[in-house]
């Protein structure tokens, strides 16, 4: 019997010291408070050095979450309230939301609407962040790739970009796998999405519909990102005033932020509104003056 390594296996043991070196945990360590992307509201929280306030996330880099709803309940609408938020740090449309974003990119993938409606989209986010200079901010139609093609895109931005993704919204991620309900390419898409968010130290946020008549998002694809993410968004149609959409946090791996509610007003602009004596409701309805007004 002899005792010699074979090559193959020493190349293996020279990659598994490499991921130990990169996975080991220490305890002693000081880590920072994690890096956020998008919040809402703050919480107080006692440390050894004392009490600090922090944000509450919806999302902090090197994570994921997803926003899931019915059909036709705006979700489209609330990813376009993040992402003008995300690029002007805090507007008027977004009442206490707030982006957390120095200097980082906004990347933006739509893998379902053609050309038109994209750029409309896009739009949309430019109109409500203000007059601030955009800075980075990457959109693209994905409609006409397969969804393998889409996650090798994805990554091929992500890497182009590298040392400068923030948000990243991918509108939304049924088409990245054959079908929701298929194991492997669900496991696969979201353990993707999960290494592209630590790899290019971004937040990813994506959209999945729920199941007709349940709260459940579809499929095994949204059991897995159930599961996986850092914070589970759900949108319902208000039930106590038309034409609102309710904004719930199902699931943080930190602390819940605050429900919310969110109207589109006429010039199809999305903005939260507060109770409905909120005094800011009936300004924030209308579009500053001077201001491209996107379809």
């Amino acid at each position: 019997m002899t005792n010699d390594i074979t090559e193959e296996k020493t190349i293996e043991n020279m990659a598994m010291e490499l991921i130990a070196n990169d996975c080991e945990v220490f305890t002693d360590k000081v880590l920072d408070y994690p890096p956020v992307a998008l919040s809402l509201g703050e919480k107080t929280i006692t440390t050894k050095k004392g009490q600090k306030k922090v944000p509450i996330p919806i999302g902090t880099y090197g994570n994921i979450s997803f926003v899931q709803a019915p059909s036709k309940t705006g979700k489209t609408f609330f990813l376009s309230l993040l992402g003008g938020v995300y690029l002007s740090g805090q507007n008027i449309y977004g009442g206490n939301l707030k982006g957390h974003r120095d200097g980082r990119c906004l990347i933006h993938f739509d893998t379902e609407m053609g050309l038109w409606h994209t750029q409309q989209a896009a739009k949309r986010i430019e109109s409500m962040a203000g007059d601030i200079d955009l800075g980075c901010y990457k959109k693209y139609a994905l409609r006409k790739l397969s969804h393998r093609d889409m996650l090798t895109f994805i990554e091929y931005i992500l890497e182009e970009n590298k040392g400068n993704n923030g948000l990243v919204i991918i509108d939304g991620v049924a088409d990245l796998v054959t079908e929701v309900n298929d194991i492997k390419d669900g496991n696969e898409c979201v353990r993707t999405l999960m290494r592209l968010s630590v790899e290019y130290d971004c937040h990813i946020i994506t959209v999945i519909h729920s199941n007709y008549g349940s709260d459940k998002a579809t499929g095994h694809l949204g059991s897995t990102l159930y599961k996986k993410c850092e914070t589970a968004i759900s949108l319902e149609k208000s039930t106590t005033h038309k034409g609102r959409v309710d904004v719930k946090c199902k699931l943080s791996r930190g602390y819940s932020f605050d429900n919310f509610s969110f109207e589109i007003n006429k010039y199809t602009l999305p903005f939260v509104v507060g109770d409905i004596y909120d005094p800011l409701e009936g300004f924030i309805r209308e579009q500053p003056k001077n201001k491209e007004i996107p379809f």
